[in-house]
């Protein structure tokens, strides 16, 4: 039985992985282990140990079975996007300087970019 591994399983934790926009550093660092762990668990063939396999869940915040491939998984987020919302969760950890700091920023840049756009519309008619 030690032999024994799931098909597939290093594909589906790269694949959930990514749906999450999460990097192998991120990842290893929520469940404890370097990213060089988490790379070679992505490898076919490998798979981590029982207890490991539930921090993984946690960290990508799926369930086990669906982890395993038991339960289909269902992302209804681009993996372009999941990486963009985990960036800006990770704003929440900056001091509440810094945060109205960023936003001043992105608002800024969303008037810019709103302000070139309807120039160009209006230059195109």
């Amino acid at each position: 039985m030690k032999g024994r591994t799931l098909d597939n399983f290093g594909g589906r934790l790269e694949e959930l992985r990514k749906a999450r926009g999460l990097t192998q550093i991120d990842l290893g660092k929520m469940v404890g282990v370097s990213n060089r762990v988490i790379a070679y668990y992505e490898e076919d063939g490998a798979q981590p140990p029982g207890p490991m396999l539930v921090d993984l869940a946690k960290a990508l915040r799926v369930s086990v079975d669906q982890l395993l491939g038991i339960k289909p998984f269902k992302e209804s987020v681009s993996p372009r996007t999941a990486r963009l919302l985990n960036r800006l969760r990770r704003i929440e950890e900056l001091s509440p300087a810094d945060q109205r700091a960023v936003l001043r920023y992105l608002d800024a840049l969303l008037v810019r970019n709103g302000r070139e756009r309807t120039r160009r519309h209006a230059a195109s008619r």
